[in-house]
């Protein structure tokens, strides 16, 4: 599905008015544009709507023809003919960037971990706060090439490596192996000091008076790891019905004996900040740790169905050795980062599933409401509606809000309408057909084995329906138990009741006026996970769409709580000729104070850069969309106006180095500082040797679809951040503001 910008205006017309947000009282007769970066309403750098573009920023180039350039078409083959990639975070003219951690230093008694993610600041002062850190996941390639030089210590890479060679395998059960095996013990060397880089982390910051933040260090200062609690006795809480499966000591799969406490967190992606000053933390891709499926009664399966993997550019399966259970993973955590003492707590109402981000809406006197997007091909869009009210959106007791209520999966209908399942024992089995999915596959709950099975016939799911009728026959225990088990299974219980399988629901963002913006990252399918269904997600010549959307959902009434809502695209990925605004795979959004969006986009490491000399390949088949990603460059970061004369448009504000992830934006409340995660630059090429690029040739098109060639030069590697030839590149969180120190 694309949208043309008049589309997009017609959209917003529908909806009342020039403005997409109203945060405050206006004057109509003047209609004030402004953004970050640019001072307060008062200031006369909040200019008003007219015709021309009002950007405080002029939009850097990128290697692809934008219509937001202002430049002729005639023109774009000569202006884009070259194009040089640069190893660096690129910004408009009159921004800098400062970086504030690095992977390796120093926090509290542990360190700054990897691949950082979300990033939120709770201010707990003018120019001053606590600064929430994700650590997503490990880049075994820079990782390894780097740890002993960044760590100060080494680990036994080359002996696994070679002692899983000689064995004739990739992967081993290391749980498994007797204690007297050097190998488990080298195993579990790597695996801790892996997982101590993936978590969360609090550090606490100051701006200067020269607009820079720099670290200070406080005693509330500390790392959340994925071995939290393992030595040190500092487990995670819980709270929700999947309590009670975790306090089983016996099931009918795998517990590990501790209750309700859980070891560590990780996979920590992007995340939500509460207004009683708390951090929500998602753990995503959960399955390359631990197993995903579970039994009946909701209990883990065994630790060796997910092998400890040692391989180039892989290192999986690394809480294979420590025996931890499966289930306690894939969840949402809380911390309160002004409290030294939290080290987190996993709140099992919001469900288990692969979580991207949270969306918060609190308001007095109505119910809680928490959205969430499960990051899968075939993924859902999720919400959790308290039992309770809110009282005061700000204090700290909402929290309790989320130990009852419900957990409720979208589905979307192709009008633009949509209504919420309630994921409870006595909701009806009524799957998908396999026919209106893009990859004509569905997971569904093993029964009575356990585990999931892949339908591939519609002769299955008509079985599936006739051997069980709710969601309550696919589980086993207990009233609670079973909804303890559905919340532990979200995903597959889902999919069983037919909320619709989408296209990887990443960031999920509550608008002032409490519409919910979602971006789905890639509408293309997979064999494994599933794919979304094409009446909804789908390009412009019905089938699967690689480069993703922006959409807006409104509730019915604007009701938190209320049971049915609409919906409707509003920015869509892909080149301008097709359609797209130009960018590639939308994931994390920030909105500043009016109501603007901005997004950084999350393409597959692999495809940055790749070099597209044909749009036909070697046979004469055309290059599929996933390739053409090579077109786009390095991870970008954008602005997209909601209000003014640019509404609908895309502009260009920055891009990542090489093989880098950007995300996590978040500005501070005086919008002068937009803070961003770099994450694993160098992750395929590792560290860049003697500043080596290499020249590539591009099949580019311009915004009115004429081809041309592009020359591209491309470093190999990275030395983000130092930036010195031959450094190590290292994930780091920077903190971008205007060298004027005005309003972004």
């Amino acid at each position: 599905m694309t949208i043309k910008r008049r589309d997009f205006l017609t959209f917003i017309g529908g909806i009342g008015g020039a403005m997409l947000f109203d945060v405050g009282s206006r004057d109509r007769s003047v209609s004030k544009f402004s953004m970050p970066f640019m001072g307060s309403e008062g200031n006369s750098e909040a200019l008003a709507a007219t015709s021309s573009s009002q950007l405080n920023f002029k939009p850097i180039k990128g290697p692809m023809p934008l219509v937001t350039d202002a430049i002729a078409p005639s023109k774009q083959s000569q202006f884009y003919r070259t194009f040089e990639v640069a190893d660096d975070l690129v910004l408009p003219e009159g921004f800098i960037y400062d970086v504030i951690a690095a992977w390796g230093d120093p926090v509290g008694d542990s360190r700054f971990g990897y691949n950082n993610d979300y990033l939120s600041l709770i201010e707990t002062s003018a120019n001053e706060g606590y600064l929430t850190v994700n650590f997503e996941y490990i880049s075994s390639i820079p990782w390894e090439q780097s740890y002993a030089k960044v760590i100060g210590k080494k680990l036994p890479f080359d002996e696994v490596d070679s002692a899983l060679k000689a064995r004739g395998t990739k992967d081993i059960d290391a749980w498994s192996l007797p204690v007297s095996d050097p190998l488990k013990a080298k195993i579990e060397l790597i695996s801790k000091e892996a997982l101590i880089d993936l978590g969360i982390g609090v550090i606490s910051v100051r701006r200067t008076s020269e607009g820079k933040w720099v670290r200070t260090n406080s005693k509330a200062d500390r790392r959340i790891t994925g071995i939290s609690g393992l030595d040190d006795g500092r487990y995670l809480k819980t709270t929700g019905a999947a309590v009670t499966i975790f306090r089983k000591k016996n099931g009918l799969g795998y517990t590990d004996k501790i209750g309700d406490r859980i070891i560590g967190t990780f996979n920590n992606c992007a995340g939500g900040t509460t207004p009683w000053g708390t951090v929500f933390s998602a753990e995503e891709n959960f399955q390359d740790f631990v197993p995903e499926p579970v039994m009946p009664d909701g209990t883990s399966l065994d630790p060796s169905k997910k092998k400890f993997i040692k391989d180039s550019g892989d290192l999986n399966g690394v809480a294979n050795v420590l025996g931890l259970a499966g289930n306690k993973y894939g969840w949402m955590v809380e911390i309160d980062p002004a409290n030294p003492e939290d080290y987190g707590t996993k709140h099992t109402w919001l469900g288990r599933y692969r979580h991207e981000a949270v969306g918060i809406r609190a308001e007095a006197d109505k119910p809680l409401v928490f959205y969430s997007g499960c990051d899968r091909r075939g993924g859902h869009l999720y919400k959790f509606v308290s039992k309770g009210l809110v009282n005061d959106p700000k204090d700290k007791g909402n929290s309790q809000l989320l130990e009852s209520g419900m957990l409720y999966a979208a589905k979307f209908n192709a009008d633009g309408t949509g209504s919420w399942i309630a994921l409870e024992p006595s909701t009806p089995i009524n799957p998908h057909r396999l026919d209106v999915l893009a990859g004509k596959m569905l997971p569904l709950p093993q029964r009575p084995t356990g585990g999931i099975f892949r339908a591939t016939k519609e002769e299955e799911i008509s079985e599936f329906k006739s051997k069980f009728k709710t969601l309550g026959d696919l589980y086993v225990g207990s009233d609670r138990e079973k909804q303890g088990a559905i919340l532990i299974d979200a995903h597959y219980a889902a999919n069983a009741i037919g909320a619709t399988c989408a296209a990887r629901p990443e960031d999920t963002k509550v608008a002032p006026d409490g519409s919910l913006f979602i971006t789905f990252t890639s509408g293309a399918a997979s064999d494994s996970d599933g794919s979304p269904d094409l009446r909804i997600f789908k390009g412009a010549d019905g089938k699967a769409y690689e480069y993703g959307w922006i959409m807006r959902l409104n509730e019915q009434e604007n009701q938190p709580n209320a049971m049915n809502f609409q919906w409707s695209m509003i920015a869509t990925g892909g080149e301008p000729a097709e359609g797209g605004l130009g960018f590639a795979n939308p994931d994390n959004l920030a909105i500043d104070r009016s109501g603007h969006l901005w997004m950084v986009t999350d393409m597959s490491t692999d495809k940055y850069n790749l070099a597209i000399p044909s749009r036909k390949d070697k046979s004469g088949k055309s290059v599929s969309q996933s390739d053409l990603r090579g077109l786009y460059g390095n991870s970008s970061i954008w602005f997209l106006p909601t209000s003014g004369a640019d509404i609908g448009k895309a502009f260009l504000f920055g891009f990542g180095p090489m093989e880098c992830e950007t995300t996590g934006p978040f500005f501070s409340s005086d919008q002068q500082t937009l803070f961003l995660s770099v994450q694993h630059p160098g992750e395929v090429r590792g560290t860049r040797k003697d500043m080596t690029s290499e020249s590539r040739q591009f099949a580019m098109r311009t915004t009115d679809g004429k081809e041309f060639m592009q020359t591209r030069k491309v470093p190999i590697g990275s030395n983000w951040p130092s930036l010195k030839p031959n450094d190590s590149p290292k994930p780091a969180v920077v903190a971008i503001r205007k060298i004027s120190n005005s309003s972004i």
